[in-house]
């Protein structure tokens, strides 16, 4: 491609002279078939920035061209248009102040907005031709940035509350979609998306729907996923297991036992023995026990976050040291 050449100044006229203008570039026959082509430079647009729809394939013996905001060749679509033996630029309603034509009907636009966006139309003006003249259709989209997930509440209730998770931000022209584990969502009742795929509601979320999730915005030209997002999931407790299993023991050893509930966040203890409170936390330790220790003894977990509260119980038994067979199980009070 040669050098663009300096465009003209642009013209500001009356509606009147803009309609007479209009009325005798665009003729009311059908376009031809000849194949015009656009091209934007370049081809991935970032806001702000300047983008050139080079036009490619133009016929012979051309008297001027018309660009278009969209598909419909109509006043109030009208960018720009360029009379070429005159020289003349002719700006229409769509017209916004960033538009520059040129002699070889390219199109400038500058300092790029997502208004921008969509489809161009360019009309050819053949001399001599009493038809449209031929028509080239383009979509300029602009290139994504970065999203990511925004989400109503990063700490649900385990099968109790509902999230709604958004892929930011909110853009025309694009397409969204959603992973989850790395791969396309399941199809479940408990997984809803949004017309527009933007949003997707989460229903009674469990271990198997927290995440990770990862939304993508799409468009023709390119396509940008989000950092990975994992809720934090709150559950638990379950039901607690008392370690080790060991009941039988004998007079003069430590009773040891270790108490775990699967819960998050994690779960906060209390020992029992025979219904009675003996002391909080994971573990406990009872050095040199005696039959006096004989009881049942429960351990409860209790998820202060979730409000649940779960206890498991275990028999202890200990034996007499020989030589006192004699005494009997006592259980304390």
């Amino acid at each position: 491609m040669g050098p663009l050449s300096a465009p003209p100044c642009t013209l500001h006229i009356t509606w009147k002279e803009l309609l007479l203008t209009a009325s005798l570039l665009i003729l009311r026959n059908t376009p031809t078939t000849a194949q015009v082509t656009i091209e934007a430079q370049p081809t991935k647009v970032s806001k702000g920035k300047d983008v050139l729809l080079l036009v490619h394939n133009l016929p012979q013996n051309l008297i001027g061209y018309i660009w278009y905001k969209g598909q419909k060749m109509d006043l109030h679509h009208y960018i720009i248009s360029y009379v070429i033996d005159a020289g003349t630029i002719i700006a229409g309603p769509a017209y916004s102040g960033r538009e520059i034509v040129y002699s070889n009907a390219s199109l400038l636009i500058q300092n790029v907005t997502r208004k921008d966006t969509g489809s161009y139309t360019i009309q050819t003006i053949k001399q001599g031709d009493n038809s449209k003249g031929v028509i080239g259709h383009f979509t300029l989209y602009l290139d994504i940035p970065k999203p990511s997930i925004s989400s109503s509440n990063l700490n649900p209730r385990e099968a109790v509350e509902t999230v709604i998770l958004s892929c930011d931000p909110d853009t025309q022209d694009v397409s969204y979609l959603w992973w989850i584990n790395g791969q396309s969502l399941p199809i479940s009742p408990r997984l809803q998306l949004s017309e527009n795929n933007r949003t997707l509601s989460l229903f009674g979320v469990t271990k198997d729907t927290a995440g990770p999730y990862e939304c993508e915005m799409k468009n023709t030209v390119s396509s940008s996923r989000s950092d990975p997002v994992t809720l934090n999931l709150l559950y638990g407790p379950d039901f607690p297991s008392i370690l080790p299993s060991l009941t039988d023991y004998r007079s003069g050893d430590n009773l040891y036992l270790y108490c775990f509930a699967k819960s998050n966040p994690p779960a906060e203890y209390t020992w029992t023995v025979n219904g009675k409170i003996l002391q909080t936390g994971q573990e406990l330790l009872i050095p040199h026990i005696s039959t006096k220790h004989n009881g049942i003894y429960g351990c409860s977990a209790r998820n202060s976050a979730t409000g649940k509260e779960c206890s498991t119980f275990k028999i202890v038994i200990v034996s007499a040291p020989p030589g006192n067979e004699y005494l009997s199980w006592h259980i304390p009070t």
